[in-house]
């Protein structure tokens, strides 16, 4: 599958949305936005980093050889393994392999590598060997602490595939279970009647464990305690690493554990200076954390090694053979893995995206590198070789995508390039401008204070009519210290009253539609609802008269005064456009839904759609179905509640829409009608009876009612937009045996466009 693609893909299905929910009037403005859209605004150059090999290291057979490890392991941690346990050994990376000899030592140690480097093997071994040795079922020996769920339901998949397969009826002799709270009570009542060698949880989890009675018998399982594991070790920082602290040394004293190892992972933990500098700060974090003092020598970094040969760039001869390769026209990559790897363009490749060389000799990975732009690697590589920057950016990704053909390490199994490919998404900020005439004001998408080199000049952010796209400034009203009215940017959300003075509202600035001083034409701009008929005159009603807009005459600096740009200040919550009429119920007090900005596109809604558009990619692409997934990681359980459920709200509604528009298809010239609507959608739908019915296997009369039951939610799905927006509008839903259809009264008033 070509990622560089996905990437085009996804980046023009958002530039789509963005457009899509953001109307913009005036076209200084919306040039001005495309122009940033197209700039990459809210999308930054992606980043690409190579996946490093590291040094390998003895292989499980041979620690089992060499005394250290139990004879079970071999049987334990095999690849390929199946019933009977055939398969191959398992060969370790150096650093895993350092970390199970330094767990033997029983002295607490820390493993500091970076992602994919196999973490979990470094502790999981010798918790199982330590289980062997003693003998399992003897209480809970080991607990692994994880900051999420996520990462403790994804080790016991990991777990399941050594400690279970291949053995009778998946039960191995080491045994272990998750217990982080998602447990229905039966299992949960099963883990503290049976306790199991090892226990995945996390830290929130650990803490009720300590202190509710009902697991008690949980903690008197794990006296002796002899392995407590932080993972992310780099994630308990501040306060929350206060409490993990505390947490750990209660842990200790509770489980009588007067021989605990603890041990910490983590990708990120090391800071700046040099290797042995970062292992005695590593060291310092870590002792603080477990309350028992880890040397710097057992802090444990990885090893990494080169696939290619070292790149010289300033050699004469790589450089030829460099040109050469870049020539025109491009060759295509070398096949097999040798040829590969000891192609030049690979070698710079590996020196630029995945390693650079200390000056210690030591090889550490290299900073993610973007591949376009002024200082992307294609610019780099064609200073170094003449060739044009887009040949080169070409033939950067080219060898890339090759790597996963037929140039995989033989020893391995792996590509030469396993690369990432890192894609920044920002939901950017708004549009600012000056407080001046159109044609001349100053507009922006860069949120500051002043124009660039006049601080007589304010920037204000703009909203707009999701309508018609007019523009309003956002703002706050206030006085100075001389009385003077001036105006401060807010944000749309800040609802808030009236503070000391201040009040939020609106200022529209308009020379093609300015609002009318005479009477009668401000009746025929505003809505009916505001008007009265008083002693056979209409007028203004009583209550409104404060909310209708306001002249004010403002300099470029957002001061009133007695010259300047006039304007129409407009109290907060909007409540009707000054060009397009729409008009909002009083008790429509949210503005989100009434304007808009280039910040208010919808979280939710941006995740769905760039979700959506990965899944439909991965669906179309050559990849095998197990390989086809997406995995969304949030910064709280919260959060991902709400994603999942906006996630499910949005293919529900896109299911409901595809089925609703084949059945119109369908229908022909003569329609849809009310009787038949939603049968034609149900039957468009095409559901299998599995996938709504709680009985897959209900049969006649029952399995009328079920259809029926879908019908009856069809019915009320297809129905409760129009009746939200009639609601929200204003408006009265008319319903006829020929026609559906929302009349809206208030909305749009002739005149207004």
């Amino acid at each position: 599958m070509n990622v560089f693609d996905l990437r085009s893909r996804l980046i023009r299905d958002y530039r789509e949305y963005i457009r899509g929910f953001i109307a913009i009037r005036d076209e200084r403005i919306r040039a001005e936005v495309d122009r940033g859209l197209e700039d990459g605004m809210l999308w930054p150059e992606p980043l690409i980093q190579l996946n490093p090999s590291f040094a390998r290291g003895e292989a499980v057979d041979q620690l089992v050889a060499d005394g250290v490890l139990h004879s079970e392991c071999k049987r334990i941690f095999r690849k390929g393994k199946g019933e009977g346990i055939p398969g191959d050994t398992l060969r370790l990376h150096r650093h895993q392999a350092e970390a199970i000899r330094t767990a033997a030592t029983g002295r607490p140690y820390v493993l500091t590598t970076g992602t994919g480097s196999g973490k979990s093997l470094a502790y999981i071994i010798p918790i199982v060997d330590h289980v062997l040795r003693r003998g399992p079922g003897g209480g809970v020996q080991a607990i692994v602490v994880y900051p999420m769920n996520a990462l403790a339901n994804s080790q016991k998949l990991e777990l399941e595939k050594f400690l279970q397969l291949g053995y009778p009826d998946g039960k191995g002799p080491v045994t272990f279970r998750r217990y982080t709270g998602q447990e229905k009570e039966e299992e949960r009542n099963d883990i503290l009647a049976h306790p199991p060698d090892i226990i995945l949880t996390n830290y929130v989890m650990l803490e009720l464990i300590l202190t509710r009675p009902i697991e008690s018998r949980l903690v008197q399982a794990a006296r002796g305690l002899r392995f407590l594991v932080l993972d992310e070790l780099h994630t308990y920082r501040g306060r929350q690493g206060a409490d993990v602290a505390m947490l750990v040394r209660r842990a200790r004293d509770a489980f009588g554990a007067d021989h605990l190892q603890c041990v910490g992972t983590s990708a990120t933990l090391a800071g700046s200076g040099t290797w042995d500098e970062q292992r005695v700060e590593a060291a310092r974090v870590a002792s603080a954390l477990f309350g028992d003092t880890v040397l710097p020598q057992d802090v444990i970094g990885e090893t990494l090694v080169r696939v290619t040969p070292p790149a010289d760039t300033r050699a004469p001869e790589f450089l030829a053979e460099l040109r050469a390769r870049l020539a025109e026209p491009l060759p295509a990559p070398p096949r097999g893995f040798l040829p590969f790897a000891n192609d030049p363009l690979s070698s710079w490749i590996e020196s630029t995206f995945g390693l650079f060389e200390e000056p210690t000799g030591r090889l550490v990975r290299t900073r993610p590198r973007s591949l376009t732009g002024d200082e992307g690697a294609a610019a780099e590589l064609s200073k170094l070789s003449g060739a044009p920057a887009d040949r080169c950016r070409i033939a950067i990704e080219t060898q890339l995508l090759a790597s996963y053909g037929d140039a995989k390490n033989p020893d391995t199994g792996f590509p030469v390039f396993a690369f990432r490919l890192h894609q920044f998404l920002s939901r950017g900020d708004t549009v600012y401008a000056t407080v001046e005439p159109e044609a001349s004001r100053y507009v922006s998408l860069q949120g500051q204070q002043f124009v660039p080199g006049d601080r007589d000049r304010v920037l204000l952010p703009l909203v707009f009519c999701r309508e018609c796209g007019q523009d309003y400034y956002c703002v706050r009203q206030g006085r100075d210290a001389e009385g003077t009215r001036r105006f401060l940017p807010r944000e749309l959300s800040d609802r808030s009253d009236e503070v000391d003075g201040e009040s939020p509202g609106f200022l529209c600035v308009s020379s093609h539609a300015p609002w009318p001083v005479d009477p009668g034409e401000v009746a025929r701009r505003i809505p009916d609802d505001w008007m009265e008929e008083r002693n056979g005159a209409l007028r203004v009603r009583a209550d409104r008269r404060a909310l209708l807009p306001k002249s004010v005459r403002l300099t470029p600096a957002a001061r009133e005064g007695d010259s300047g740009t006039e304007a129409m200040w407009l109290p907060a919550p909007f409540r009707f456009c000054l060009r397009c009429g729409v008009a909002y119920g009083h008790r429509h007090t949210s503005d989100f839904g009434k304007l808009s900005s280039l910040a208010t596109e919808g979280r939710s809604t941006a995740t769905t759609i760039l979700s959506l558009s990965i899944v439909r990619a991965l669906r179309a692409g050559p990849l095998p179905a197990n390989a086809r997934k997406l995995l969304s990681f949030t910064d709280n359980r919260q959060d991902a509640s709400l994603q999942a459920g906006h996630f499910n709200d949005f293919v529900e509604i896109g299911l409901l829409r595809s089925a609703l528009y084949r059945a119109v298809e369908r229908s022909g010239p003569d329609g849809l009608t009310h009787e038949v609507l939603v049968q034609r959608v149900f039957d468009a739908l095409d559901l299998p009876l599995a996938r709504y019915a709680a009985d897959p296997l209900v049969r006649f009369q029952a399995l009328e009612e079920t259809k029926r039951a879908l019908r009856a939610v069809l019915h009320y799905r297809l129905y409760r937009p129009a009746l939200r927006a009639a609601n929200r509008y204003s408006c009265r839903l008319v319903q006829s045996p020929d026609i559906i259809l929302l009349e809206r009264r208030s909305v749009r008033r002739p005149g207004h466009g």
